[in-house]
């Protein structure tokens, strides 16, 4: 497997990457982190499901709007411990006395939709797995 980095920094190149992607013969796309490309992520998915590439996404959002499966830390959860801190530290805690904590909650979400769409037939062993399976 060869892993090769695409770099989008602006909504209007993503039309383009995809569409190299596709010349160089690229068979998925590992979407990565970040506040742009989570707000891209429906038009990531759209231009993935057009050119027939799988898409794997750190959050559940991803599946959600069309991408195939995600694998990644629950925000929601995530959330929630930090207002734990927030309130610990509004009762006097310090905040440099707090330990740091590691994510613990992890979802798996595949999208049987979007499988079904690329003719993917997705293991009954995953789809067992999976936190969320999109119908």
């Amino acid at each position: 497997m060869t892993f090769r980095g695409v770099e989008v920094r602006e909504a209007a190149a993503l039309a383009g990457a995809l569409t190299t992607m596709v010349k160089d013969r690229t068979e998925a796309i590992v979407v990565g982190d970040g506040p742009f490309l989570w707000t891209q992520r429906h038009r990531i998915a759209e231009l993935a499901a057009r050119h027939r590439l799988p898409t794997a996404y750190p959050y559940r959002e991803g599946p959600e709007a069309g991408g195939l499966l995600s694998y990644g830390t629950s925000i929601p959860a995530a959330w929630h411990r930090a207002a734990v801190y927030i309130d610990k530290i509004l009762r006097g805690a310090k905040p440099a006395d707090l330990p740091v904590e590691q994510p613990t909650t992890f979802e798996l979400v595949v999208n049987e939709k979007t499988a079904k769409a690329l003719g993917l037939t997705i293991p009954q062993s995953l789809l067992s797995r999976a936190d969320q399976v999109i119908q």
